[in-house]
């Protein structure tokens, strides 16, 4: 078995038995943690979508976040608990936001692309802020979780099965997504846009579309959240946020779905262990990431990768043209039908 499905498979199967282990050693407070680490992990593979994949650096990502939780907590505080409800308006909300946000962010590139999704994210943040029906600063109480049938989201092993199964059907969708012609459309025009717009690929759409699936994921993040904390604040939506949701990528690996997941788990008990040791935990963390960013610069899953480099960029170039040249010859072949 190779090195980096072993590790997957070794990884997965420790987050399948975290609440077995927590009731072994009477331990809850491992299962809430790691249920947080589940949580942003679907966070952080919906940012690698859009980042990792389509090189769309966006610095406003948490906005989906807080958004999926204050809708889940806004709803609660009108009376309506039904789970599907909560968890069906936060990824449409998100969806409907990041479609607004993207058809403005990606008319641009670089660090304009970057300052647009950081200043929408901000506004959003000073929305809730203003908001004081719904709590303003202090943020808004969740009065009871979602209510499903058969599922009781106030029982912690309940919500973590249910956040490690979306966590799964998560990876799994989007990995089907980066190898379909779709993400490889996605992938091609992070490597050279200017050539896929020549190929006659509608770039612009294929990048909204991985923009609003990104957002929409992340709300669905947001909602989790909400069910787990039962509360929610504007500071879930704030850019440091954002920035810690990036941090979990790059420490992970970029272009690396499973790779988010890792670098999400790494940064939360870095940052649980590092806290409980000193109040100046950043600073410990701050030479931790630096290192990981010179010596693993494909983040802690890449020195799980086969080869001594894993895959870099002229294999991905090599692959996405030879995908490119089999799209263009059915084409081809479909055009003399």
């Amino acid at each position: 078995m190779k090195a980096k499905t072993l590790f997957i498979t070794v990884f997965l199967l420790a987050l399948a038995f975290v609440p077995v282990l927590s009731r072994v050693f009477d331990q809850p407070f491992y299962m809430d943690i790691v249920t947080r680490i589940l949580v942003f992990s679907i966070a952080a593979v919906s940012l690698d979508l859009i980042l990792g994949y389509g090189g769309m650096v966006s610095f406003g990502h948490a906005a989906y976040l807080g958004v999926g939780a204050y809708t889940v907590g806004i709803l609660s505080y009108h009376g309506i608990t039904d789970g599907f409800i909560h968890f069906a308006a936060a990824i449409l909300v998100c969806a409907l936001l990041a479609l607004l946000i993207g058809l403005v962010s990606l008319r641009t590139t670089g660090i304009h692309f970057i300052m647009i999704t950081l200043a929408f994210a901000q506004m959003l943040y000073f929305l809730a802020i203003s908001v004081d029906t719904y709590g303003g600063d202090d943020g808004l109480n969740i009065m009871q979780p979602s209510q499903f049938p058969g599922l009781d989201f106030s029982k912690p092993i309940v919500l973590y099965y249910v956040s490690f199964a979306l966590l799964l059907a998560v990876l799994w969708a989007f990995h089907r997504i980066v190898r379909s012609r779709f993400g490889m459309v996605i992938r091609g025009a992070k490597v050279n846009e200017r050539r896929m717009t020549a190929l006659g690929y509608p770039v612009f759409r294929y990048k909204l579309t991985a923009f609003v699936i990104a957002g929409s994921v992340c709300g669905l993040a947001g909602a989790l959240l909400a069910n787990q904390v039962l509360f929610i604040s504007p500071s879930a939506m704030h850019w440091t946020r954002s920035g810690e949701i990036m941090i979990m990528v790059i420490l992970g690996g970029m272009g690396s779905l499973f790779g988010s997941v890792v670098g999400t788990t790494a940064y939360l008990l870095l940052e649980h262990w590092l806290s409980n040791a000193t109040e100046h935990w950043q600073a410990l963390m701050g030479p931790f990431l630096i290192l990981v960013v010179l010596f693993a610069k494909q983040g802690i899953l890449g020195i799980f990768r086969n080869g001594p480099g894993g895959a870099n960029e002229a294999s991905v170039r090599l692959c996405i043209k030879d995908r490119l040249r089999v799209i263009l010859g059915k084409k081809g072949a479909e055009s003399h039908v």
